[in-house]
């Protein structure tokens, strides 16, 4: 598959060597940081080498941050090196209550922004039914289809400036599992803009996936960009673990990737800065996805 399929054996290499520790990638700007952590996504798929009895499974985000990454992935598809024949994806979240045709339900991100620009089997794409009678059975439904599937492959998610990663609020259980949830009202604040900044209009609950959920996953990539996300992104590397700021339970993952751009680490130290882009320095050639596709090794 052209470029990608080249550069996947070296992005292989990267990942046994470097992901074994926490890493932060930090970008020149947004539209870098979403190209960066799409060819990573390209390349642990092309590696995988997916086929009929033999899915990637790939857990996904919905909001704003991933929008630029989705494009990329839909350019690497219609150009023929990427294909989801052989994914199964499964969301992090969805609305309570909201129709599933509502324009700012997750079903209709999804499909609008994504899937329907790729050619993924709709039966291999999982997003939790915010509309179900049972709702706790339908949590439960989804934690059941991810083990069935072998676990997720590669978990990416975004987070918001409270730290929250899917809608695990502050204060949710780092251990947690699949769920209804009630939406802190800075979420609902921060959600308003999609409902035409009617408060009334925005929904209060939400299905989840747990921190746990995401924390079972075999590689986890949060994708952190913006000034209004950087002291969120401080507290998630610089700061011990805590509820209160739920990103920050992936310093206790194995392989783990945050991805961001400069604006998002402007509370960070300057050491802690220097440290991490002097880890990308030394390992650029072998492990830097934006490298190896530019060329083609």
């Amino acid at each position: 598959l052209g470029k990608a399929r080249e550069s996947a054996g070296w992005n292989f290499l990267c990942w046994k060597l470097c992901i074994t520790i926490m890493r932060l990638v930090i970008l020149d700007n947004y539209d870098l940081a979403s190209e960066w952590a799409a060819k990573y996504i390209c390349n642990r798929i092309i590696q995988f080498k997916p086929g009929q009895d033999r899915y990637f499974t790939l857990g996904l985000p919905t909001g704003s941050t991933p929008l630029g990454c989705y494009k990329k992935l839909i350019e690497y598809h219609k150009s023929g090196d990427l294909s989801f024949k052989y994914v199964k994806t499964f969301n992090m979240d969805e609305y309570v209550g909201l129709p599933r045709n509502h324009p700012e339900s997750y079903h209709s991100y999804m499909w609008n922004n994504f899937f329907k620009h790729i050619d993924i089997d709709p039966n291999n794409a999982h997003i939790l039914d915010g509309n179900a009678a049972d709702l706790q059975a339908e949590c439960d439904a989804f934690e059941k289809k991810i083990k069935e599937a072998g676990g997720i492959d590669l978990f990416v998610g975004g987070i918001g400036p409270d730290g929250h990663i899917a809608f695990n609020e502050p204060g949710s259980s780092l251990v947690s599992r699949t769920r209804l949830k009630t939406l802190a009202m800075d979420t609902i604040l921060a959600n308003a803009k999609y409902f035409d900044g009617d408060l009334s209009k925005v929904p209060t609950m939400a299905l989840t996936v747990g921190v746990g959920t995401v924390m079972d996953a075999r590689e986890v990539m949060i994708l952190i960009t913006g000034a209004h996300k950087a002291f969120a992104l401080y507290k998630a590397i610089e700061e011990g673990v805590n509820h209160m700021w739920t990103v920050s339970a992936f310093q206790q993952h194995p392989r783990t990737i945050f991805v961001c751009d400069e604006d998002a680490t402007l509370e960070l130290r300057v050491k802690t800065v220097k440290y991490f882009k002097g880890l990308m320095h030394v390992h650029n050639k072998l492990v830097d996805p934006l490298h190896s596709m530019k060329e083609g090794n």
